[in-house]
């Protein structure tokens, strides 16, 4: 193993630069061969499947930029150079994705191509496609974004713009002053590549990371605390908290490292933010965390603070009822960790799936339903979802009421109806549905 040169990496001195142990080595190779039981990483040709589509998708781009710059009356060699470049970010970029996990897509254009043209132009060039499954655009989202499954592959594809006049395809995204003269909606945009490459750099052992992350989020989703939108860390948030702990220990193998991150967080004094490195200042007029400024950042009740330039919290939206939930499950965690190393228990006991629709006397569910088209359901039922983390705030406040702990995954059923008695039928039907749910759960 590579030794990590430990003095590089994180706002403090590492905690330990010791390298593993012979039993460290052996439960680390128990916890990789436990990842390959549980499906979490991915054949090669489903990895070169992906590489394939990107590829497609970064022809479709060029096509794409030098179709708008031609419309915009540029000349033919002007609309060649206009230029056009594919980013990947979140698990895909970080070497962590497995079966059936979508590929988080940035497409990066010139200047004189615009929102609009990405969601007319851009969208018309993908239902042409012969590989294209579904497509779902959503424009007015917080970051707008064109939802698709092309050729098999689940891809997410957002746009980003830059103030130049070209695109070559051996840009980066590091140098802050790209973030001049763009817009809100493109600093977000193109927050997502930066912030993934820059934990990438920011860590001693990516493959060490990896390893640390796959376990970390394969525990979060069985525990169902892996959701931003319902006020629990998202995926960059908790590759933000391994990567934390990667630098603490430098040189520790990835089972290491888990054991560490149960260990460290729940000592962790909440709400001191967990950085990768110091908060930076930069070229633009915008809001980069900081509670001492900022009153609403002093409210984050644990901040994870994004390392590119303008540093966000990505975990603005934990609540006191998720914050309660997220620290129980960490010490579930340590207590199974502490039974592993001492050979009382098997890594797969780490990852059992939550208890969720037996923990709990009462439940309450929120139906929402939509008369139209699919596209048309998909937006306003992402709409009820995004404000359920409010209404969780909401019941927080009630007396009586001492935890408000959301699902994180919806339930979905589609019926197309031809006809008024179908919709009523329907209507019907799950109010009889809803009635014996709640007759269940009263049970349990």
């Amino acid at each position: 193993m590579n030794t990590a040169n430990a003095g590089a990496y994180g706002v403090t001195p590492p905690i330990s630069t010791v390298g593993p142990t012979a039993k460290e080595n052996s439960l680390n190779d128990a916890m990789i061969e436990e990842l390959r039981k549980q499906g979490s990483f991915e054949s090669d040709a489903a990895t070169e499947k992906r590489r394939q589509v990107l590829g497609t998708l970064q022809g479709i781009t060029k096509e794409f930029v030098y179709e708008v710059s031609r419309k915009k009356n540029m000349s033919e060699g002007m609309a060649k150079d206009a230029g056009g470049k594919i980013f990947t970010f979140g698990s895909y970029r970080l070497g962590v994705y497995g079966p059936g996990s979508d590929i988080d897509t940035l497409v990066v254009v010139p200047k004189h191509v615009t929102r609009e043209d990405f969601f007319v132009t851009f969208d018309e060039m993908l239902r042409k496609r012969p590989e294209l499954n579904k497509i779902q655009p959503v424009p007015d989202a917080f970051v707008p974004i064109i939802k698709t499954i092309f050729d098999g592959v689940d891809i997410d594809i957002i746009c980003g713009r830059l103030d130049i006049p070209q695109i070559p395809l051996d840009l980066t995204l590091e140098d802050n002053n790209l973030l001049r003269n763009i817009d809100e909606r493109d600093l977000r945009a193109l927050n997502g590549t930066r912030v993934t490459d820059q934990i990438l750099q920011l860590v001693p052992q990516k493959m060490v990371f990896r390893h640390a992350l796959r376990t970390i989020k394969l525990w979060a989703q069985r525990r169902a605390i892996y959701a931003n939108m319902f006020g629990f860390p998202g995926g960059v948030a908790w590759a933000m908290l391994v990567a934390r702990i990667c630098q603490l220990y430098p040189n520790a193998v990835g089972a290491t490292i888990v054991a560490k991150f149960f260990h460290i967080y729940l000592q962790w004094k909440w709400p001191q933010p967990v950085l990768l490195k110091k908060i930076e200042d930069g070229p633009l007029p915008v809001k980069v965390w900081n509670p001492k400024i900022y009153p609403q950042d002093k409210y984050h009740r644990m901040p994870i603070i994004t390392p590119a330039y303008p540093s966000m919290c990505a975990t603005h939206n934990i609540t006191a009822s998720t914050q309660k939930i997220i620290i129980k499950e960490m010490q579930r965690g340590l207590d199974i960790m502490n039974d592993i190393q001492f050979g009382k228990k098997q890594w797969s006991d780490l990852f059992i799936k939550h208890d969720f629709f037996y923990r709990y006397k009462f439940y309450l569910t929120i139906v929402t339903g939509t008369k139209g088209s699919y596209e048309d359901h998909l937006k306003w039922s992402g709409m009820v979802e995004s404000k359920l983390r409010l209404l969780v705030q909401k019941l927080e406040n009630v007396d009586g009421i001492s935890l408000a702990h959301p699902y994180v995954k919806p339930f979905s059923k589609t019926f197309v109806c031809s006809s008024q008695e179908q919709v009523y039928k329907i209507k019907e039907l799950w109010k009889r549905k809803l009635k014996q749910i709640t007759s269940l759960l009263s049970i349990c």
